[in-house]
């Protein structure tokens, strides 16, 4: 049986990563990418990059092609271009960029250290009104809290 970590270092071997500065970069460039957030609407509305679009995981697959309930006409005519897939940390965004080029996504990367990586370089994130959230409020909404029944039992650690 493989673990969520077992799966995330397996995607990690096939797809391209990219650190906050270097989306930070790309988005001042004549190409700008499209920011694909992957978490869940409650996450997304709560902080974002400015500008991302939002297609929860759960769905990316059908998301990703016409003839769905979910299509993105934008994420769809994506696969020629440079796509950046964001999320928390960095573990979702790389199985949903392995994902994407399964599916033909020529220029697909996963950013490596996630939206926490992204407000530690101190890179904006904007709440739903496009307000402009600050630093520590989302040090302490991205800082892990892990209730008793969420920890692996001593035997199984």
């Amino acid at each position: 049986m493989k673990s969520f970590a077992n799966l995330v270092a397996a995607s990690l071997v096939d797809i391209n990563e990219v650190f906050p500065w270097d989306v930070d970069e790309m988005l001042d460039s004549d190409t700008k990418p499209l920011i694909l957030d992957i978490r869940e609407p409650d996450e997304f509305a709560t902080m974002h990059i400015a500008g991302s679009l939002l297609v929860p995981r759960g769905v990316l697959e059908t998301a990703c092609e016409y003839n769905y309930e979910e299509t993105v006409r934008e994420l769809v005519e994506a696969r020629s271009s440079n796509v950046v897939v964001v999320c928390r940390s960095g573990n979702r965004s790389a199985l949903a960029a392995q994902t994407m080029q399964q599916m033909g996504y020529q220029k697909v990367f996963s950013m490596k250290t996630g939206l926490r990586g992204w407000n530690d370089y101190e890179l904006p994130l904007v709440n739903p009104n496009g307000q402009t959230v600050p630093v520590e409020t989302a040090d302490d909404y991205f800082t892990t809290r892990l209730r008793s029944e969420q920890i692996a039992p001593q035997d199984q650690a």
